[in-house]
């Protein structure tokens, strides 16, 4: 069983037990969360698909953290100008584990 799901304006295939690594979201460690957004449900051979989403369907979750990703090198050149902008960027994400998938 699994189902596709859309959080922060990306999707997820999210399974029960599976570790998901989203776009930041309000909570701490410990709380329970939601997704309603889900597009495509599969359960064995049944298969439900959105239009856009399924309705009355629901992902839930636990936040396991709140951390950022590691540092990436951001560096703008530009030839025959002598630009050279060197920056480093690090993204906040939230880790959640799916514990339930309901339709």
């Amino acid at each position: 069983m699994f189902a596709i799901i859309e959080t922060g304006g990306k999707q997820y295939k999210a399974e029960p037990g599976a570790k998901l690594r989203v776009e930041k979201l309000a909570g701490k460690s410990g709380d329970k969360i939601s997704f309603d957004k889900v597009l495509l449900f599969a359960d064995g051979g049944e298969v439900r698909i959105g239009a856009p989403y399924i309705p009355k369907a629901k992902a839930e979750g636990v936040v396991l953290r709140q951390a950022r990703t590691r540092k990436q090198v951001v560096f703008h050149y530009h030839s025959k100008t002598r630009t050279r902008v060197k920056n480093t960027h690090r993204q906040h994400f939230t880790e959640v584990q799916i514990e339930k998938i309901s339709v």
